[in-house]
């Protein structure tokens, strides 16, 4: 079942017009930086995207994190940002269809397998228009990830290797486990498209995992302005304002999704219900028209509709969750570099609280730039960050390597940021 929202119910309010603010944002510095990354043939075409922090419950210090590379694969990195493992993206089906790309990655604690209960990383692979899983085993042979994934899981958004081959597939990826039933789910994102899936993660013969869809639902491509006027973001010709980052919080079953030229969106992680925009991207409202020749968008005068708060593209959202039931949303604002805080409780109307950059911590250890994924864990990781720990991925990464695409992941103590966000 897929449910449609119509433009015309999801005016939105009229915004402050200012455009930045007196007082410039804290700034918070990395500690660690994982390897660069290079997206060209000599590097794989391993691209830095979307990262996880997985705790070890019995050695919080030899936690891990676990990020996407693109057609890179995946990446599994320890506490000090050194690698621990490298995951080949599956190959092309045929010699003509698209190879295997990892999007975005998310995790799943204690899903029962017919092998036993297993933490799982899962992640999207936008190639093959399906999810992979692979167990998490910290001290296994070899590495602590495993291949899980049923051979016959069907592709998530495609009816066959045509579709699959024009990439409107599994982009952005969120977990969530249902206190209720037990059950645990993927929210899936489709690239160029307004759409998301709901679903479910079901085990399959000899300890591998596929999963069912339960619905879908379609975010707007077309909005009511507060002058009585339609907009849509300017985009390629066929293409629609598509959702990458996307996170639930584990406590109330609410889902937050980032449709990137839009804002942010607070919906029921179950895709029933009305989704309500509880913020737009500055750019929203902005017309623009298309360049074929230069494929970019020439945007025209700012009618003064949008937010104050995040540029497009809004990317990598997280969770900072406390045990009295306080916390942040975490938001990345691409289009300026920096990192927007809302408070996580509904009941607050997820107010803005404040925001921050990850900037150079020295010459060698720089900051964070277009950041693509986050995750934020508030929970104690050993001596290193004893007070948890926020990765966030570096869109450029300094010093570089001459004219070469360079990204990686950056590793900030979590209370720093907490610390600024108080100030």
């Amino acid at each position: 079942m897929t449910t449609a929202l119509a433009a015309a119910a999801l005016a939105v309010p009229a915004q402050a017009h200012h455009r930045s603010s007196d007082n410039p944002l804290p700034t918070v510095t990395p500690r660690a930086e994982t390897p660069v990354l290079h997206d060209d043939e000599a590097g794989g075409n391993a691209d830095a995207d979307d990262p996880a922090i997985w705790r070890n419950a019995a050695a919080p210090g030899r936690s891990l994190v676990i990020a996407t590379a693109k057609e890179g694969g995946l990446r599994v990195y320890d506490l000090d940002a050194r690698p621990v493992q490298s995951i080949a993206a599956p190959p092309a089906a045929g010699e003509d269809d698209a190879p295997g790309r990892f999007n975005n990655v998310d995790l799943v604690q204690g899903l029962r397998l017919s092998s036993g209960r297993a933490d799982l990383a899962v992640t999207s692979d936008r190639g093959h228009d399906r999810l992979r899983f692979y167990r998490i085993d910290r001290d296994r042979a070899g590495g602590p990830l495993t291949d899980v994934t049923d051979p016959a899981a069907p592709p998530v958004f495609s009816r066959d290797q045509a579709e699959i081959n024009d990439q409107r597939t599994a982009y952005g990826l969120a977990t969530w486990t249902d206190p209720a039933s037990g059950k645990s789910f993927a929210l899936v994102s489709r690239r160029e498209r307004t759409s998301i899936a709901l679903l479910e993660l079901l085990p399959a013969a000899g300890g591998k995992v596929t999963y069912r869809k339960v619905r879908s639902l379609d975010l707007p491509s077309t909005f009511r302005l507060p002058d009585g006027t339609s907009w849509s973001p300017c985009g390629e010709p066929g293409e629609l304002p598509q959702v990458e980052g996307m996170v639930v919080d584990p406590a109330d079953g609410t889902l937050y999704a980032g449709q990137e030229d839009i804002g942010i969106w607070r919906l029921r992680a179950d895709l029933t219900g009305t989704p309500k925009l509880i913020d737009t991207v500055r750019e929203y409202g902005v017309p623009g028209v298309y360049d074929e020749e230069t494929e970019e968008c020439a945007p025209g005068a700012d009618p003064g509709f949008g937010g104050t708060k995040v540029s497009a593209d809004v990317e990598g959202l997280t969770l900072v969750t406390e045990a009295d039931g306080d916390g942040y949303l975490l938001a990345s604002s691409q289009g300026d570099d920096t990192f927007a805080a809302y408070d996580r409780e509904v009941g607050d109307d997820n107010e803005y609280e404040g925001g921050f950059r990850v900037a150079p911590a020295h010459g060698a250890l720089d900051g964070s730039e277009e950041c693509d994924g986050a995750a934020a864990l508030n929970a104690p990781l050993g001596a290193k960050y004893p007070n948890g720990l926020l990765v966030v991925q570096d869109g450029h990464d300094a010093p570089g390597d001459g004219d070469r695409p360079a990204t990686n992941f950056k590793f900030v103590d979590l209370g720093t940021v907490l610390d600024a966000l108080d100030d």
